[in-house]
């Protein structure tokens, strides 16, 4: 433990030191009002993945939300994040993503191990609507600061979480998109990716003076040749992204944009932590303690922080005045 006070000690848990540098390549269609976005975790999804010990359906879940929260957080146009959230009653009743404009990833899933178990008896593969149940979606962009926060929410519909996004997209931001999803364990640890597709709409499309029809049979086309990708080929490392595009679109003269970094995200720290034991009342923090220390555990890196009970003042208890007549 260091010695430095935990209020300073900006020292983070041991987390992988592992960046992806084309994690997130966004490309165009040349005079085609399509865009769109090739995400590929390569081992950076297993190193976040494999930090807990969740069933593979929730770990392939909880990598289908990071890939989906890495593309859509490269559209950010200034300094955050964006995360993605779902709550419902199901087996899984959270399922937390985010990422930076840096790039920085991390996520998470709480899952009720009883739920999780009778689904299975049933249902060996299930699916994210069923795992995550009637509930809602979340999607944040979070400025930081005194910036507003942006956060749209939608009843969860669709059986997967690539379907619910789309129910997202639809119905609050009016987007046309495509999104496939994958994450699966391959002989090279756990994998996810994303490959989303977006339609400018028609004033800001590539080319504007395509006429509606045109568009429309453009993003189409787009969309029958995205269909076409597999799982497998999403998830493969000996396949570069320029390539796989290439595979995909080349028939529409596909053009790749500048790609971005993805690694290791979680932003725990002492500091931060024990500001947040600083605010709790000091009968709580009694009832907090765990024999001489208090012990706190980030959801997403999996790190138990330790912190000695007489080091953590809190807030002293208000008096207590005479009793109202």
């Amino acid at each position: 433990m260091s010695d430095t006070p935990a209020f300073l000690d900006t020292g983070r848990p041991l987390v992988p030191d592992l960046v992806v540098p084309r994690g997130v390549l966004p490309f165009f269609l040349p005079q085609r009002p399509v865009r769109g976005r090739l995400v590929r975790l390569g081992p950076l999804a297993d190193a976040l993945l494999t930090r807990h010990d969740n069933h593979p359906v929730v770990t392939r879940l909880v990598g289908q939300a990071m890939a989906l929260a890495a593309g859509l957080s490269s559209a950010l146009k200034f300094r955050g994040s964006f995360s993605l959230q779902a709550k419902g009653d199901g087996p899984v009743s959270m399922l937390l993503a985010d990422c930076t404009d840096a790039g920085e990833i991390r996520g998470h899933a709480i899952t009720n191990r009883g739920k999780l178990d009778a689904l299975l008896e049933t249902d060996p593969n299930p699916s994210a609507e069923a795992l995550l149940g009637s509930g809602f979606l979340a999607f944040t962009v979070d400025q930081g600061g005194e910036q507003n926060r942006h956060q749209g929410i939608v009843a969860i519909e669709g059986g997967s979480l690539a379907e619910m996004a789309l129910h997202y997209f639809d119905t609050s931001e009016q987007l046309l998109c495509q999104v496939h999803l994958a994450a699966e364990e391959t002989p090279s640890g756990w994998r996810a990716g994303a490959l989303i597709l977006e339609k400018v709409a028609g004033a800001g499309g590539i080319d504007p003076a395509l006429g509606d029809a045109e568009q429309a049979e453009s993003w189409h086309t787009a969309t029958t040749l995205a269909a076409t990708l597999t799982d497998a080929e999403l998830l493969n490392d000996d396949l570069p992204s320029d390539q796989l595009l290439y595979r995909l679109f080349h028939t529409e003269g596909v053009a790749a944009d500048r790609a971005r970094a993805l690694s290791f995200g979680c932003r725990c720290s002492r500091a931060r932590l024990a500001s947040i034991l600083e605010g709790f009342p000091t009968e709580d923090l009694d009832h907090m303690a765990i024999g001489d220390d208090i012990v706190m555990t980030c959801e997403f890196c999996n790190y138990d922080f330790r912190f000695p009970r007489q080091a953590v003042h809190g807030t002293a208890p208000a008096p207590k005045g005479p009793n109202p007549v």
